[in-house]
């Protein structure tokens, strides 16, 4: 496998790791990146089959065949977020007994940065290496928001990869907001930003920013959580680091104009389209059902960009239904995850 798993003491993201804690936090590789990885359900253990195989990055013997258990939900957050954004979901989802991890994507929380270059194929690479450590436990059901979202639908238009089921929240490239569209269109008064004279003072920077996320994350700006905002207009503490993050945008949206092989896509696929989204409309989420006919589509008019956080109670119900039963065993997804496991285990 591609992850190594060691302890960490305390939480960088700002919470400390305590007894009371239901959510786990550890730092693994995957594809070649150090991240944080935040997990809750039952620890991992050894089977008691006879089939050699991996926990976590770890080999182990055991006897007969691996027998996946419940099936684990894979969070991924979307652009200048990180696995927090997932914490009051992941807590309820704790409380109920289900399985799951989000992971800081490269680039972005503690994760190490993107190499120069395409963000897409490294961020594919990253999910792909996820995926396949979780298969070792269990089905593997995808839920991704904005940016995740993207990586979600690449995943499962991957056939090798064991991936029983997609939700995807506000994924953009499909009808995006005038201000998505803005920064792939008309790159200049980006290049004017950063050309100033004289740099933006950053506690400027930073009171703009904590009036300016809340409005797009969401749906309720006067409901914003202080410690998720703080979290936020943290990624953008001076001129400078606002500049690169900018212009690391503009790439991300010229990437998105090829993003997808939709046709790819033949598991279950839940569409999650939120009313008050202010960066990826509506219409965006309505496209992507009509492009995969075989998905489900749920429209909630009171969620903006980031439902995580408007209404974490109800996506982590339903993020429990859906990975029910997109996860129910069938003869083909059987066989798709033995092959990838053996795989995995041979090239280990």
């Amino acid at each position: 496998m591609t992850a190594s798993q060691r302890p960490e003491p305390a939480d960088p993201g700002g919470r400390n790791t305590t007894d009371t804690d239901p959510i786990r936090v550890s730092f693994r590789r995957y594809a070649g990146v150090r991240t944080r990885v935040l997990e809750v359900g039952p620890q991992p253990v050894e089977s008691t089959d006879r089939a050699p195989r991996r926990v976590l990055g770890k080999r182990t013997t055991s006897r007969g065949h691996a027998k996946p258990t419940a099936p684990r939900l894979v969070l991924l957050h979307g652009y200048c977020d990180s696995a927090d954004t997932w914490r009051p979901v992941l807590e309820l989802l704790a409380a109920a007994g289900v399985p799951a991890v989000a992971v800081d994507l490269p680039g972005f929380g503690d994760a190490q940065p993107l190499r120069p270059g395409p963000m897409l194929p490294q961020l594919d690479a990253f999910t792909a290496a996820v995926i396949k450590e979780q298969a070792v436990l269990g089905t593997v059901v995808l839920a991704g928001n904005s940016l995740g979202g993207t990586m979600s639908l690449r995943a499962a238009e991957n056939h090798r990869l064991p991936v029983s089921g997609v939700v995807s929240i506000a994924a953009p490239g499909f009808v995006d907001s005038w201000l998505i569209r803005t920064v792939a269109r008309y790159p200049l008064p980006l290049r004017m930003y950063s050309a100033l004279p004289l740099p933006i003072p950053g506690f400027l920077v930073r009171a703009v920013a904590e009036q300016v996320v809340p409005r797009l994350l969401y749906a309720n700006a006067t409901a914003a959580d202080a410690d998720q905002v703080r979290r936020f207009t943290s990624l953008f503490p001076d001129y400078r680091s606002t500049t690169t993050r900018l212009e690391q945008a503009r790439q991300l949206v010229e990437e998105l104009t090829n993003a997808y092989r939709l046709e790819e896509v033949r598991i279950p696929l839940l569409v999650v389209v939120c009313g008050k989204d202010k960066l990826v409309s509506a219409a965006s989420g309505r496209q992507l059902h009509a492009l995969v006919p075989h998905s489900r589509l749920m429209v909630r008019e009171d969620w903006g960009h980031c439902p995580q956080l408007d209404d974490p109670v109800e996506i982590s119900e339903l993020l429990t239904y859906f990975s029910a039963s997109a996860s129910r065993p069938s003869k083909i997804a059987a066989a798709r995850v033995a092959a990838e496991v053996s795989e995995d285990t041979v090239a280990g």
